[in-house]
């Protein structure tokens, strides 16, 4: 139609109306329109009236498309999850069942079996009571009483006997067990609650550590590098071929004069090929003019902490008065030094400068983004509330500075444990040095891009805190109470992990290393959301006197599970996946858990967390180009040197996926309890049911992530 125009409208007013015409458009596109006047054509038309049949038609079209490409997009996913399925759990093409090399991990796996099987047959039990009607006066037996004249026959017989026994002694022990989780749920949400609280107090009160910014603004003359002291960076590594350029290039442009630091790289690889490229590449830089030397263990003891405990033994280490530590994969800016040294000056009692992670490869998939989650909230609101207000926190490992005093004061780097980081802060805690955390100092490092990996750090992460804990509960019980002076009377007396020297702490430390420290987040959290969301919950549906409240169910949960998320908003659409990924770790943390508190093979593990080799987050792709192209190896004869020899070529990486059996077996008890649900009409239980044995069923089939061996 083509557009009214106003001009005409002062000419139809002093116009009288004509003989209707007949208008004929020379555009064909255009069809023909009978015109009674001037006013019937160019008065307005209501917008109703535009909207034909035909537009009618094209906007339900352009609906039903949208739709149908919606519906087309679900049943993709779903029929591209079937086939995973089918490929993985029934034709076994390119998995691997995952091993149970604990005695308590196979006993665990029995268990969940055992209540497969027995929630199977009681499910068929149920079933055939719900289409016999005998479900409706059996719902709850404290109202109805059965007499003998109900019994309808053998069966029956036995469905009674069944109520009467799980009335009688199988229900009150399950619910006694649910009271217990859910008291100890309590608590842990109110520590949570407490450190968000925390945190918010740190956010509007714009407190965080201070330092002189322009101590180290100086010119770079002989007179004045007196300012600057002497610092040792270690990068220890084991077979760490897609970073060790990364981390070195990294560490050799830290903004440092070259005369007062000394780079360590500590290699432990026992690949010798992994071996010469990264001689290699620190002979390059050492030909840059930057101090940095190759240290190879002949004898690999102790992992991590053997190898910095070896380093920290050469003579020279005396002449350096802190050392900053960086694992293979970490990639600190160049101010990196200029950000945290300066936390030492005019503060003898400070041990520990601590950085914040930041995560290069958050973005590759659904499992580093809900890893990203968890170590926000970590370094955001615990590390900075237990940093502001107890001088106090657990090392990471990694992205720190410690002061050399304090680790030789401490005992040093002890091989006990598979968390050694963890195991140094507590004693440097115990001797009095105070901790300093800085949220706003960043250091890129990766997360792991596969569930194989991932499960066997939270497996290191879970298991050494309780060896160390084990190791720490007797010295900590066993302190006496320094009772002479009033004013100390809060203090106690306590024999060093390592020296016989008697310490005054205060007995609000005692309590936060024991019961905060350790129970709380080390032990109790593990414990109660793998009993509580895995076994008691499910149990519940085939136990109706045993019920959980909804508030344990749904609005604590989300409620906690948003207070984790805050940190990271831009993960708040994440909210549901990382609530049932969560639940599903925890199958993983509790037999960790309970591996390093009664010193199971496996709590001594030590397995390298594999690496992508992401420099930077649009550096995706570089993993794909180092597997397609072939690598001269340099062969170095020495620390000094490099000689000319023959190299060759590394093997292409292969991609294999894992079946987690456990995993598998709790998803099938989840979805045989949720389809008992139905039978009771117990709404949020069957999706909650169902969605978390969804999730375990991608993580027992290894879906989530992306497996690289």
């Amino acid at each position: 139609m083509a557009p009214r125009l106003k001009l005409f409208e002062w000419w139809a007013k002093d116009t009288s109306k004509g003989t209707p015409v007949i208008v004929k458009m020379e555009n064909p596109n255009f069809s023909i329109v009978e015109i009674a006047g001037p006013d019937a054509a160019f008065k307005p038309v209501e917008k109703n009236r535009l909207k034909n049949a035909k537009q009618v038609r094209w906007v339900l079209l352009l609906k039903a498309n949208r739709a149908a490409g919606f519906v087309s997009r679900i049943g993709a996913v779903v029929w591209g999850l079937l086939g995973a399925i089918k490929k993985r759990l029934v034709q076994r093409e390119g998995v691997a069942v995952a091993s149970e090399k604990l005695v308590k991990g196979k006993l665990m796996l029995r268990i969940i079996k055992l209540l497969l099987m027995v929630s199977l047959a009681t499910l068929g039990f149920e079933l055939l009571a719900y289409l016999e009607g005998w479900h409706y006066y059996f719902d709850n037996p404290n109202l109805y009483i059965p007499r003998s004249t109900d019994i309808q026959g053998f069966v029956h017989v036995i469905y009674v006997g069944w109520l009467d026994f799980r009335g009688r002694y199988i229900a009150p022990f399950v619910q006694s067990l649910s009271m217990f989780c859910i008291v100890l749920f309590i608590i842990q949400s109110l520590d949570r609650l407490t450190l968000c609280l925390g945190c918010l107090y740190i956010k509007l009160k714009k407190i965080k550590p201070t330092f002189d910014e322009h101590q180290f603004q100086l010119n770079d003359s002989e007179k004045l590098l007196d300012n600057y002291p002497f610092v040792l960076v270690q990068i220890p590594m084991c077979n760490e071929r897609e970073v060790y350029e990364i981390s070195i290039s990294a560490v050799c442009q830290l903004d440092w004069p070259k005369e007062r630091l000394l780079i360590q790289v500590l290699d432990d690889s026992d690949d010798e090929s992994i071996q010469r490229l990264i001689k290699g590449e620190v002979c390059k830089w050492n030909q840059k003019g930057i101090n940095i030397v190759y240290r190879h263990r002949l004898i690999r003891t102790g992992y991590k902490a053997g190898n910095l405990k070896s380093a920290m033994g050469c003579d020279y280490v005396k002449d350096y008065e802190f050392v900053a530590i960086f694992d293979a994969d970490f990639q600190p800016s160049p101010d990196f030094l200029k950000k945290t040294v300066p936390h030492f000056k005019d503060n003898p009692e400070v041990g520990l400068v601590q950085a914040r992670w930041a995560f290069v490869n958050k973005d590759e998939n659904l499992l580093t983004r809900l890893q990203n989650i968890n170590l926000c909230f970590h370094f955001e609101v615990e590390q900075q509330v237990n940093g502001v207000f107890l001088n106090f926190f657990g090392f990471n490992g990694t992205a720190g500075v410690w002061r050399i005093k304090a680790l030789e004061d401490s005992g040093g780097w002890l091989e006990r444990t598979t968390v050694e980081d963890m195991d140094i802060a507590v004693r440097a805690h115990l001797n009095g040095w105070k901790f300093v955390y800085l949220n706003d100092v960043k250091v890129l490092c990766e997360v792991p891009e596969s569930f194989e990996a991932y499960r066997k750090q939270q497996h290191r992460w879970h298991s050494g805190p309780m060896q160390l804990f084990r190791l720490c509960l007797p010295a900590v019980i066993k302190s006496k109470v320094h009772s002479s002076i009033i004013l100390q009377s809060l203090f106690v007396v306590l024999n060093s992990l390592i020296t016989e020297n008697l310490l005054q702490i205060s007995i609000w430390k005692k309590a936060n290393l024991i019961f905060l420290f350790f129970l709380l987040r080390k032990l109790i959290l593990p414990f109660y959301s793998f009993t509580l969301f895995c076994i008691v919950l499910p149990l519940t549906m085939f136990i109706p006197e045993a019920k959980l409240p909804m508030w344990v169910l749904c609005y604590v949960p989300i409620t906690m599970t948003f207070l984790n998320v805050v940190p990271s908003p831009e993960s708040i659409p994440f909210i549901a996946p990382y609530l049932l990924f969560e639940n599903t770790m925890s199958v993983t943390k509790f037999n960790a858990m309970v591996s390093g508190l009664f010193q199971l093979g496996s709590s001594y593990e030590w397995t390298v967390t594999k690496k992508a080799g992401r420099s930077s987050e649009s550096d995706l792709m570089a993993i794909s180009e180092r597997d397609t192209k072939a690598l001269i190896l340099p062969h170095v004869m020495s620390e000094n040197g490099l000689s000319d020899l023959k190299g060759r070529k590394l093997k292409p990486l292969k991609k294999t996926n894992k079946i987690y059996r456990k995993e598998l077996a709790l998803a099938f008890l989840l979805l045989t309890a949720s389809l008992r649900s139905l039978l009771s009409a117990h709404g949020l239980h069957f999706y909650f049911l169902l969605f978390q044995g969804f999730t375990f069923l991608l993580v027992g089939l290894d879906i989530i992530g992306q497996q690289i061996s």
